[in-house]
């Protein structure tokens, strides 16, 4: 165990475990969004070559749909890619990135045109890729409703010039290819909407942060800024009566030390107040701490938890949750604060990083400190998979001899 200042390092190795934890899921959202958007293509370019060959073209016109397709679905993920990593404010155009997909998509739709005699292969490719750029929201939808419109417009052109036997294939070409952008904007939907939501609950952390420091710093101005006059206004006196009426000018100078004690304990208590946290609280900040980190966590507390002495409690469940982000297995971790007959007990264990016992460090020793001067005891047990700290305070903390 160590003390709660960890070094840098290890600082910067648990945010990274929790940077992680946090990401977790948005990164999942992510490629189910990439997985809805290629499948779509996917099944496009089969159900354009399966209509070609329905329709009786030659193996090469199949073959040229078919390859220049997948190259087409390779170079979606491209607009995927950039898609992901742009900012709402940026531009549109971010030079050969999204020049060298868009490229392809021309390319593939003047071959498929041409070998298909359809102008619905020609114009979809190119579509799609235009509808894969991050547009504004309201841009979008007018860009969506045309791109569609566009679409069935040619569709039922193609079916009076170029289909004579409209068969099955057909009508499945038509429905996907038509339905295709809309289906590709509903699925980027869902991220876009999943991202605002996580820029909003980052902006409401930061605001609420920003709040109260302003709060902490307004208290400690108020505070200070008083006693301060106070003082300035009691030395002021104490120099000119010293000449005249040195017992009164002591009389002002002990009213100043006695301001500056005042102003020193109002400092402390200001301080207490905003480091007092009911102890369920602390338990459960401590818990989302160690699954912020990756780690599988029980908690057990008592319904009148919050009567246990915070005073002792409150640093030494800190102390202990900052020591099993340093030296736990990172697997699993227990916390229970519970009320025996005579006393609280608050138990902390976690995986042990291995089955070698290490030698007490300063941290023990701090919390042993802490809890004796409340009258309580500490218990550190080790085991082969487990590692436990154990502490019982008196239900109302007594000072140690």
């Amino acid at each position: 165990m160590t003390s709660p200042a960890a070094p840098a390092d290890t600082e910067t190795a648990a945010q990274r475990r929790g940077r992680l934890r946090l990401t977790r899921g948005i990164t999942a959202t992510w490629w189910y969004t990439v997985s809805a958007v290629v499948f779509l293509e996917l099944m496009i370019v089969v159900v354009w070559a399966a209509a070609l060959a329905e329709a009786g073209r030659g193996l090469p016109a199949i073959a040229a749909v078919g390859l220049g397709g997948l190259v087409w679905w390779g170079a979606t993920f491209l607009l995927l890619h950039e898609y992901r990593q742009r900012d709402e404010d940026e531009r549109l155009a971010r030079g050969p990135r999204i020049i060298v997909p868009l490229l392809i998509a021309a390319c593939f739709g003047g071959v498929a045109g041409v070998v298909s005699g359809l102008w619905l292969l020609a114009v979809l490719p190119v579509v799609q890729a235009l509808i894969l750029l991050k547009w504004p929201p309201g841009i979008r939808v007018r860009a969506v409703i045309a791109a569609t419109a566009l679409l069935a417009v040619l569709w039922f052109v193609d079916g009076r010039l170029s289909v004579s036997n409209a068969g099955s294939s057909w009508w499945v070409l038509g429905f996907f290819s038509v339905s295709l952008p809309g289906m590709t904007v509903l699925s980027l939907w869902w991220w876009d909407v999943l991202m605002t939501v996580n820029s909003a609950r980052a902006s409401e952390a930061r605001l609420a942060a920003t709040q109260e420091r302003l709060r902490v710093a307004t208290d400690v101005h108020d505070l200070q800024g008083h006693h301060l006059q106070v003082i300035a206004l009691q030395l002021e006196l104490a120099e000119r009566l010293m000449a005249d009426d040195p017992g009164a000018a002591l009389t002002h100078l002990r009213a100043a030390r006695k301001s500056v004690d005042d102003a020193r304990q109002g400092t402390r208590d200001l301080a207490l107040r905003f480091r007092s946290v009911p102890l369920t609280d602390e338990i459960e900040n401590a818990a989302d701490l160690l699954r912020a980190a990756g780690t599988s966590v029980h908690v057990a507390v008592d319904a009148d938890a919050d009567r246990a002495p915070a005073s002792v409690l409150g640093p030494v469940i800190r102390e202990t949750t900052t020591n099993v982000l340093r030296h736990g297995g990172g697997r699993w971790a227990r916390l229970s604060l519970t009320r025996e007959p005579e006393a609280w007990r608050y138990e902390i264990a976690n995986d042990a990083p291995d089955a070698t016992p290490s030698p007490d460090g300063a941290g023990i020793e701090g919390i042993g400190r802490r809890v004796e001067d409340g009258g309580g005891t500490v218990e550190v047990r080790r085991e082969a998979q487990e590692f436990a700290v154990i502490v019982r305070v008196p239900l109302t903390p007594q000072p140690s001899p």
